[in-house]
Order: C-alpha cells, then structure tokens, then sequence
C-alpha cells in the first residue's frame, strides 16, 4: 500500500467518521458518502482500518477511547449492511472495525458495548464470503461471539437484546460447518424458539414474523424426526409470516417469506407433488415482484435458483419446464459470478448440470456432456476439504451423468461413475447423512447393475434398503407420508428386484416384491390382530415396545428429547427387539420368508403374482407360487410385453371413461388381448395339474381388470378352470395375516339400501331376499342410510356379513376419499369448485360432501369388523385402486374393509346394470347357504349368471327368496325379452354382467 494509498484512506475514513458520529450512525448520511467513494471500499481499506483504529484507540485517554470506539462500533454496523459496492469488502471492513473496538470495550469494563460489538461481529463473519479464511472457522467464531453477547444480555434483564441475539444463534447454528449437522439445526431450532417466547405476534409483530421465517428454514433441513412433518412445520411458519408482511407493508419481507415458502413447497412430502411444485412457482414468480435485478440482485438470483430447481422436478409440459429451469439458473449465473460469488456460483453450475442431464429438447448426448461440463465445474470450487456435503452432492450428480454418457467407452464411463459415487459416501455417512447415503447407495447399485457386476449391486442396493425401511420408521406423520415415501424409493425396489433376478435368486426378488407393495395395509393389519397373532405375554409385550418407540418418535418430533442422539440409538435397538419377537410368529415387511409362506399354502393352491414396473425399466415379470413349487414365467421380449400391456391399459381406461358402451361392448376382445399379452395359457401350463384353487396377486393396472375372466384357448374362461375358485389378494403377506383369522359365523346382516333417491328400488327385492337367509338382520334404508348411523354403529361391530348397496366412486386424485355415497350426500356442483377438499366433483353434473359419504379415511379410522367374514360392495368402481401413486401400495376400498377387520371383501370394478347385480348377489348369497367358501360361491353365481337363459330366469324365480310382488315385476320383464329374443337367449353371457365383481381376502 502505497503512502498516496494511505493518505487518501485516511482522508475517506475521517470523512464518514465524522458523518457518523454528527448524524449518530443515520445511513441517510453516511451511505450517500460511502456511495460517492465506493472506490475506497476494497480489503486494503479494511486493513488500513484495522492498523489505524488499534493505533489509534491505545493511544488516546479512557474516555476518548471509548467514544472513538462507539463511532467505529457505529461505522461498522452501517458498512455492514451498506448494499453497494463489493458486499465481501463491506464485511471485511466492518470486521476490522469490531475487532478494533473490542481492545476498549471489555466485559467488565463496558459489558453491555462489549456485547453489542459481540453481536455486530458474529453478524459480520456469519455473513463474511471467505477468500483465505476458513467458512467454518468463520461460524465457529461468530457463535462464540453470540454465546459471549448472552453472558450480558440475559433474558430477564435485556430480553429484547436476549431475544435478537438468540436470532443470531440460531442462524450461526443453521449455517454451521463444523460440528454434527442434525445437532447444528436442533440447536437453531432451538434458540429460534427461544426467541419467540419474547417476539410475540401481540408484542413485536415484525420480528415474531422474521423469526417465523429462521425457524421454517430449520425445520425444512431438519434431519431428525419425520421428514414429511418437518416440511410441514415449516409451510406453517412461512405461511404465518406471510399473515404480518403484506406486499404493501413489507414487501422485501414478504418476498422473502415468499421464496422460503416455495423452496417448501418445493420439497413438500403430502399432496400432489405437482400440485406441490405449481404452488412453489406460483410463490417464488410472485416473489420476483419485489426481488429484481436492481437493486435486489442478490436475492432475485437465489429466486431465480430455487424457481429453477421448481422447474426441473415438474412432470407436466416437463421438456418446456426443462427449458425455463437452465432459463432461470442461467439467469441466475449472471450475478452468481465465481468471482464474486463462488459458492453461489458453484450451486448454479451445480443445477445446470442437473438441467442439461434430465433435458428433453436437443441432442442427448450433447445435453450429457454440457452436464458432465457445468457438474466438473461446481466440483472446482466445491471441494471435498472446503464443502464436503456440497462437494458430494455434485459428486452424485456428476455419477449420474457418467452412468448415462452416451459419447465415449461405455466401461469407461460406468468405472467414472463409480469413482464419483464411491467417495461421496465417506462424506455421506449412513449416521450423519442417512437419506442421502441410501440415494448414494443406490445410484451405485443401480450403476454396477448397468454394468452386469450383479454382486455389487446388490450388496450397495440391499444396504440402501435397509436404510430406507429405517427411515420408513421414523414417520410419525401418517399413512399417507408413508405411501409417499414408498413413491420415492420405488424405484430402489425395481432395481434391487431385477438384480436378484439376474442373480438367478427368484425367492428374493418377489421377497423384495413383496416387501415394496401394501406395505402400510400389512403394519396396520399386523397391530390390529396383534392379540390374535401372538401369545398373550408376547402381545403386551409387543405392546409395550410399540408405547415406547411411538413415545421416542414424539419426542425427537417434537424436540423434547434431553439427548437426541441417543434416544436415536435407543430407538434403533426397541425396533431390532420387536422385529426380533414379531418373527418367531410372523414374518412381515422386511422379514417376510417367501419359503416359511409357501408352507402354509394348501397343496392344491397356486399363486399367480406379476410384477410390472411403470418407469423406464423394462420389468414384467410373472412368478408362479405353489406349496413346493416356486417358477418365473420367461418371456423373450420381455420390454415389448409391458409396453404392450401399457399401450393396452391406456386404451382400456380411455375406452371405460370416454365411451361406455363402446367399451361394454368391446370388453370380450379387451380381455382376448389381455391374455394374449399375459401369456395366460403358458402360465397355466405351469401351475401343477393338482392345483384346483387359484389366487391372483395383481399388480399396478391389473387391479383394475377381472382376471378371472380372461379367455382360455378352449373357449372357457379362467375361473372355470379351478374347481376350487379363483380368488384375489393384494399380497402374499396379507394372505398370510388373514389365515390364522377365523371368522367363521355367518348369523348377523348389517345392510345399507339404496341411500340416494337415484337408486331407491334400484336392488330389486334383493337385500330383502338376502336377510332371509340371516338369524339378525339390522337394515339402514334410503334416507337413514346416512353416516352418522353406521359409524359406531352397534349392529354394524357384531355383524358377520356387510351388505353395501349403493354407489361408490373413486377418487384417483386423493385415494383416500374414494367411498361409498351415503343419503343427502350430494350437494351443488359449485360448492366443488369453490371447497374441493370437501366436496369433490364425481361427474360434469354431481358433488358430493365428503362428510357425508363413508369415504376409506372413515373405514380405517372408525369401523371395526373383526366379527365380519364378509363385506359386500354392490356398488360401482368400489374394487378400483390408486393409478397416480408410483409405488406398489394398494390403495382401495377393499383396502379399507380388510383392515377394519373382514377377512374377505367382493366388490366391483365397474357400474353394473341394476338387474344383473342383483340376480348375481341374491345367487350367491343362496350359494353362500350351502357352500362356506367365499370365492367359490361368488364363482358359482358368476357361471349362473351367465350361463342361465330367460327360460330359465323365469322358473328360478318361482323358487327364489323374492317376495311376489319383485318376483312378478321380473317375470314380466323376462316374459318380454323372451318375446323378443326367445327362450333359450342368454342375456348376461356377455363378462360386462358378471366378472365386475371379485373376491378379495382370504377367500373363505
């Protein structure tokens, strides 16, 4: 530094001293000064001010010193803030001037300056952008500086200054380097929520709402608890700012509130991701409003960071989306300079590199190396030294890109793949980082799978696994987060699945089948039959365990825990000690034993399970289970089947929602295809001669499709090969569960008839035929058929058979409010449109109130049925599952009856017509009299149904349970069909009339 340098310094510096201390620190004075000298704010003036101020201060007398310091002190906050010029300069100076100031003030000799020029320092250096300095060392200092700050301002005797300083902790916590990361954000969670035991929204609107914005920030990068809660706590706390800082009142503050809302909404867990992702948008676009390029570059910068990272992960017009997301990073690079802002810089590089990866638009393999371009560039600045968990995120991401590298050696780039994921799991360790360890493990099994190194893959994916079942278990949330979190890592299961396969180790890959599908339903089911299943002893003890991890889980949730940590640990092993106790029984989840199973079957029993991956993969894969058999069907062009049977499905659905009668009368060649693409009689070639009883698992869309009627090459249809029926499960560990249950007495009727006026004697004397056939028959008719009447209801708990005739819908959008429509459940169209969650649209014309319909939320949650052997839904579409969810969960109504406690549930896929309904119900509930099978008596009528002309329609109603006055009714209207088709005309032959309904459960 030159002496012309210096002179001039001194001369600036004693220009905006003065300023200062006249206008006692005002910025309308001093920042115009610092503006028209901008030229002097650099680094050198931080260290000039630095030598001259030290000299300075120990030069003059005690009073001098400290009023000199005060106007430094002052100096300081102001270039702190000052928004102009090189904002790392800025922080440098201030620094300097801080550090100067605490050679006078000392905590004994001015304790409250000696605090305030604390808190201004740990500001600076939380803030200070590193060129030399360690980043971390920087956090480390600054939360020494706060701790120091609260010896003086403690909160009964300075609880505003207690308050902002436990702010300023807090916010050193969240951006800590050093220490354990999980602890670093419970301690900022911590000392926000300290804060607002002072910043009350009565007492201090402004600042409770600043802090609500810090504390949702903690809690969206939570890492202990519940995941999908953390989000949610954080959603809430930016959504109460939002109620103080309007766009009117606060609008730097409301945009800011706005841009952490969408980061949240971003990662959101419940709802609709998409759904999710649009109100994330929605929020950082409107955030732009006040964040411009000038002058609030900084900050529309990170918006327009984290508005491409909203971009990227959408699904709807995802190659358009894709372009607006390198649009907005590219943007954002234009003041993220690596100069200027190298770690910021190094993010967008980051996310570039994972925008050209995922682009649909252009050459792939130019996009690839643009990505393996902008992923080497980040991994410059984001060294494993300075920013390891960065550093290892890109490292990920630089794998990925690798794995899919289209230019070069193909060997070449799976063995640069793994060099980059191999790594990245030193630094993202199972205990600090245990999600993003699974993610990592993961992509190196899936890699080393590419790569036809099977035992390397599943080594890295079964350890992924196990991670992922251990964060399953710390959802406290609910069901539903549950079910997301099985979207998420669904595709870990299909590529663990296909590798036991190419390892030839079948039993495990329907073991790992089985352990992806009706996850929840199989744990609910298990703690509801838990003093069936186990021993007395055992079951309290189960019991008692369960007590206690539910107890830890709230604590960590809800931060109550004394030493986090450990009560993880503790944790870990209750878990390890019920699982160890719940299989000497019952083996579930990820315990399940395909071979223990295949004991329990009877010999003549066969399972047919298929297994179809609805992503990229190519799996369709069809697995024959017998009590000592276990056999994979082989198909040669195995990805031309499943997307045979997608293209298939997806004109099944269209055909079903678009064009009924279109599809009703197709539905005979739908069928014809199905088998052809399933390959139905080779896999009947397979199950063994014996076998006289079949039970389909099905998988994804084959839900929604009757099996059992599938054509057979000598004309008949599948149930009529199995003499012993044909009956469906949603898995073979559910199967498993209900086969110890047995609900064997069929004395009580509970019925629900016709509670919308649409369907009053729409049953045809059939549930009044039906009751005949019980000792207790408790019936809720027409308008007393509301919600309210059944649940609870005391005749419903001791029934052994439900009767539901109404109607059902499904909802594809929210599964869990598909029900059945109850009386004075509809509601105007309009009042859809303004409330959707709780009226729904079920057609262009019809709402119904979901509090007014037994919607499967209201099945699980209140009815008990664990004396019910059966549950009859003649209704439509009641046997429909979840199509929008990615996991392999079962979501539906019958999913909702087994696990209120009935062992079997028939229902239907589809709006059959009244007659034929309820000719099929009244017949088999008079097989049911003579035949204790379920599936049997179901399949019995089915073939009836059928099979029987109008000739003989008419002298079966002669002998049926109907009362004249129905049987008459009938008999007329066969009598005139007779006439005009003749006698011996098969009127319901068609699989439209009787293959909608299936048999569900256990099957007897």
């Amino acid at each position: 530094m030159t002496e012309q340098q210096q002179q001039a310094y001194l001369k600036f510096l004693m220009q905006v001293l003065k300023a200062t201390d006249k206008s006692e620190g005002n910025p309308q004075v001093v920042y115009p000064l610092l503006k028209e000298n901008i030229k002097y704010l650099s680094r050198d003036f931080a260290e000039f001010l630095r030598r001259w101020a030290t000299n300075l201060l120990t030069r003059v007398q005690k009073d001098e010193a400290q009023y000199r310091a005060l106007v430094i002190s002052d100096f300081s906050d102001l270039i702190r803030e000052f928004p102009l010029g090189d904002k790392a300069s800025n922080l440098e100076i201030a620094i300097a001037g801080y550090e100067a100031v605490l050679t006078v003030f000392t905590h004994d000799t001015s304790p409250r300056n000696w605090a305030v020029t604390q808190i201004g320092l740990g500001i600076a250096l939380c803030h200070r952008i590193p060129k030399d300095q360690d980043k971390a060392q920087n956090l480390e200092d600054a939360i020494a500086a706060f701790t120091l700050a609260l010896k003086v301002f403690t909160r009964n005797a300075s609880p505003i200054e207690w308050a902002n300083t436990q702010i300023n902790l807090g916010t050193a916590y969240f951006y800590r380097i050093d220490g354990d990361k999980k602890q670093n954000l419970e301690d900022a969670i911590a000392a926000f929520t300290l804060a607002l035991k002072i910043f009350t929204r009565n007492a201090h609107p402004q600042k409770w709402a600043e802090t609500q914005i810090n504390l949702g920030s903690a809690y969206l990068y939570r890492q202990i608890g519940d995941k999908a809660q953390n989000i949610e706590d954080a959603i809430t706390a930016f959504t109460l700012a939002l109620e103080v800082f309007t766009y009117d009142t606060s609008p730097i503050d409301w945009a800011k509130a706005l841009m952490n809302l969408g980061i949240a909404y971003s990662d959101r867990i419940r709802d609709r991701k998409e759904e999710n992702l649009e109100l994330a948008i929605a929020a950082l676009t409107d955030a732009l409003k006040v964040f411009t390029h000038n002058p609030f570059s900084e900050d529309w910068a990170k918006t327009q960071m984290n508005l491409g990272k909203a971009y990227l992960h959408t699904t709807r017009n995802k190659p358009q989306n894709l372009e607006l997301a390198i649009e907005a990073f590219t943007a954002a690079l234009q003041v993220f300079t690596r100069e200027a802002f190298y770690q910021e810089w190094a993010m967008a590089q980051n996310n570039l590199g994972n925008a050209y990866f995922h682009r649909k638009c252009g050459n792939k393999a130019e996009n690839i190396e643009l990505a393996i371009g902008a992923l080497t560039a980040a991994s410059e600045v984001r060294t494993r030294d300075k920013f390891p968990q960065q550093w290892a995120m890109t490292q990920n991401n630089l794998g990925n890109a690798y794995a899919n590298r289209i230019c070069g050696d193909k060997a070449e780039n799976f063995k640069q793949a793994i060099a980059a994921y191999t790594p990245a799991l030193e630094v993202y360790t199972r205990e600090a980082f245990p999600e993003d360890h699974a993610r990592t493990l993961f992509n190196l099994g899936h890699v080393y799978l590419d790569a036809q190194q099977f035992t390397s893959a599943h080594e890295n994916l079964k350890s992924a696994i196990e991670i992922v079942e251990f964060l399953r278990e710390e959802i406290v949330s609910g069901d539903e987060t549950k079910r997301k979190q099985a979207e998420q890592w669904n595709p870990l299961y299909h590529c663990m699945i296909k590798t036991c396969l190419e390892l030839g180790n079948i039993a495990e890959a329907i073991e790992y089948i089985e352990r992806s599908k009706t996850r929840t339903l199989v744990e609910l089911i298990f703690e509801r039959d838990l003093k069936t299943i186990f021993p007395s002893e055992d079951a309290t003890t189960l019991e008692q365990l369960r007590v206690e991890i539910a107890s830890g889980q709230n604590q960590l949730q809800n931060r109550t825990a004394e030493n986090p940590e450990v009560l993880v640990q503790r944790l870990q092993k209750l878990r390890q000690q019920r699982n160890d106790l719940q299989n000497q029984y019952l083996s579930v989840g990820y315990d399940f034993d395909l071979g223990k199973f295949q004991k329990t079957l009877d010999e003549d029993t066969a399972i047919v399970e298929w297994y179809i991956t609805t992503t990229s993969d190519t799996a369709f894969e069809t697995f024959i289970i017998t009590q000592n058999s276990l056999q994979r069907l082989e198909i040669s062009n195995e990805a031309n089947v499943r997307k045979a049977f997608l293209n298939w499905f997806k004109e099944y659905l269209k055909g079903y929602s678009e064009a009924k009668n279109n599809w009703k009368n197709s539905l005979p060649s739908f069928l014809c295809r199905l088998a052809e693409i399933l390959h139905v009689e080779h896999i009947l070639k397979l199950v063994p001669e014996n076998c006289s009883r079949l039970i389909l698992i099905p998988h994804t869309g084959l839900h929604l499709v009757p099996l059992h009627a599938l054509p057979l090459a000598n004309g008949d249809f599948l149930c009529d090969r199995f003499s012993k029926n044909v009956s469906y499960a949603p898995s073979c560990q559910l199967l498993q569960q209900l086969q110890p249950l047995q609900n064997l007495e069929f004395q009580r009727l509970f019925a629900v008839q016709t509670p919308t006026e649409d369907l009053y004697e729409k049953d045809l004397g059939a549930i009044a035929a039906i009751k005949e056939q019980f000792n207790n028959a408790y019936i809720l008719k027409k308008a007393k058929a509301t919600k309210s009447k059944i649940c609870g209801n005391e005749e419903l708990l001791k029934a052994n058979c439900a009767f539901f005739f109404c109607h059902g819908y499904f909802n594809f959008y929210s599964p869990l409010d598909s029900g059945l429509l109850l009386a004075d459940c509809f509601v105007s169209p309009e009042l859809a449109r303004e409330n959707p969650k709780q009226y729904i649209l079920i057609s262009q014309d019809k709402a119904v109130d979901l509090s007014k319909c037994l919607t499967l939320v209201d099945i699980i949650t209140h009815l008990k049925l664990e004396k019910c052997r059966l549950v009859t839904l003649s209704a439509c579409e009641t046997g429909l599952t979840d199509l929008n969810s990615v996991s392999d969960e079962y979501i539906g109504l019958p999913y909702g009856f087994l696990l209120a406690g009935s062992t079997n549930v028939v229902s239907s896929l589809w709006n059959v017509s009244a007659d034929a309904t309820a000719l099929l119900m009244i017949k088999f509930f008079e097989e049911l009299e003579h035949q204790s099978n379920i599936a049997i008596a179901l399949n019995t009528a089915q073939h009836w149904l059928r099979n029987t002309s109008l000739q003989e329609f008419r002298a079966w109603l002669k002998k049926s349970n109907l009362n004249d006055a129905w049987q008459s009714e009938l008999d007329e209207g066969f009598r005139q069909r007779e006439q005009q088709e003749g006698a011996t005309t098969k009127i319901f032959e068609s699989p439209y009339y009787w293959s909608a309904f299936c048999a569900i459960g256990k099957g007897v």
